[in-house]
């Protein structure tokens, strides 16, 4: 299941659009309230923030995870709900410390009622099935948290039939419906083994939409790679909204701090990347290597940055071809495989390791001598420059025809997508189609372009047979 939910080297949070009203609050039953904290006065939100955020942040409160002195709260923003600052706040300056009994993780499914029949599944399986069952529980600790989380985000994982044909022919629609498949198929599985046979801890229904809700969330507002912790929920610290203005990462922390009046525990702590005034979001960076089409899938938004713009070369050794160990071997050799996955980025040079791997996998008829090198790393040495013209003019050749062949897919020619752009009043959905198959097909338009300027320039190139000759001296030598 790890291909299913791809866990990245920094933390993924979602933007929260849309929140939902449950329809039942009850009272919470929780720990004595430290007495110096209740002479404070709790930080008013803007009477305008609907009345679960309102409900969810007094709970914060009353538990000690704010105080008068924390420097954000929730307030309106342009993406629907985010933290605002109640003062000036420096760079790098502490805005939030979330104590470890607030997270939800694996250890908090463990110790749940469910924490037996999860064991062995998936984190993001157990971590769904928890959040289902207390979103269903009345009495439920989580259930302030639980009722500001949205039903549902932009993400292409919610999106009708007629919305996905917008993105048709794109690698996102592939991803995305790749990913629906795998989610249903781990459901199905799930239902079978986990929730039909233990009813007295599932006494409800949990349909698939149930279980995309779930997943959907975990995709967008769960954090990773903090400390210990691969993947978590955060109360309060998944409102903070993703800027392109902030170009640093790693501003969460698993830190030890004051949990309390009278304790001291594992804290989430969240600092400032931008020197902040009273009354600025604070807003952090969601992965710089992440692109329009990662951003869209998990988060439901895209940049109108083009430097997010990306489209995915994937390439394979076939087992048909008469040298298919040989090159397996070269290529497992220098960290790749049967398949590799090239992502070309829009106004950046190739990967360095696409030539390389190109030129293997055309490799053949007389340049096939390479292949018998004793030293591996040696012959990927070779594949570093040109082979032949032939080899050479092989490669471009098949680039760009790939290219015209995925351009062709497309049901709207980016000229169209340009105009469209410019219009004001598209939904954010249809945003969100129109950039991205924009976005690929201007990358596919570098890519064949690279691949052109390569083809005008093969008699100028320098190839193997040539180098050798120097190497001996046998040509421009002495």
């Amino acid at each position: 299941m790890a291909s299913v939910f791809y866990v990245p080297s920094s933390p993924f949070l979602c933007p929260l659009k849309t929140t939902k009203s449950r329809t039942k609050f009850q009272t919470l039953h929780s720990s004595q309230k430290p007495f110096l904290i209740k002479s404070l006065q709790l930080t008013e939100l803007d009477p305008k923030i609907p009345q679960p955020v309102q409900t969810f942040w007094q709970w914060l409160y009353d538990e000690g995870v704010v105080t008068a002195k924390t420097p954000v709260k929730p307030g309106i923003v342009p993406e629907g709900l985010g933290l605002i600052a109640t003062r000036d706040i420096s760079e790098g300056e502490t805005v939030l410390g979330v104590p470890r009994r607030f997270w939800i993780n694996t250890d908090t499914v463990e110790q749940s009622d469910i924490g037996n029949v999860c064991t062995g599944l998936e984190p993001w399986i157990s971590l769904a099935l928890f959040l289902l069952r207390e979103k269903w529980r009345d009495d439920s600790k989580w259930k302030y948290y639980i009722g500001v989380l949205p039903e549902c985000t932009d993400s292409t994982i919610y999106w009708s039939e007629e919305e996905l044909s917008e993105i048709q022919g794109t690698q996102l629609l592939s991803t995305t419906m790749s990913m629906k498949d795998s989610v249903q198929n781990e459901f199905q599985e799930v239902e079978e083994e986990v929730i039909l046979p233990n009813k007295q801890l599932f006494p409800f229904p949990i349909t698939l939409d149930d279980f995309f809700w779930a997943f959907g969330i975990l995709r967008s507002r769960s954090f990773s790679c903090i400390g210990n912790q691969n993947l978590m929920l955060v109360p309060l610290a998944d409102l903070a909204n993703h800027s392109a203005k902030v170009t640093t990462e790693g501003h969460a922390n698993e830190v030890g701090g004051p949990a309390g009046l009278f304790s001291w525990d594992l804290l989430f702590s969240f600092r400032s990347p931008l020197k902040l005034k009273t009354g600025d979001q604070f807003l952090v960076q969601y992965g710089l290597n992440k692109s329009n089409a990662d951003m869209a899938l998990g988060y439901g938004f895209i940049e109108p940055n083009s430097a997010r713009d990306a489209y995915t070369l994937t390439l394979e050794i076939s087992e048909s071809d008469d040298f298919y160990g040989d090159k397996l071997d070269i290529a497992e050799s220098n960290g790749l495989g049967k398949t590799a996955d090239f992502d070309i980025k829009f106004g950046q040079s190739l990967p360095p390791a696409l030539l390389p791997y190109l030129r293997l996998v055309a490799l053949g008829g007389t340049d096939a001598f390479l292949l018998e090198s004793i030293s591996r790393n040696a012959v990927w040495g070779h594949l570093e420059l040109p082979v032949s013209r032939a080899n050479e003019e092989l490669i471009c050749k098949v680039v760009r025809d790939a290219g015209k062949s995925a351009l062709s897919g497309y049901h709207t020619a980016i000229e169209e997508d340009e105009k469209l752009m410019e219009e004001r009043n598209l939904s954010s959905r249809l945003q969100i189609a129109v950039g991205i198959r924009a976005g690929e097909k201007k990358v596919l338009q570098q890519i064949d372009d690279i691949f052109r300027e390569r083809e005008l320039k093969l008699d100028e190139l320098e190839y193997y047979q040539e180098r050798r000759c120097k190497d001996l001296a046998l040509v421009g030598g002495q």
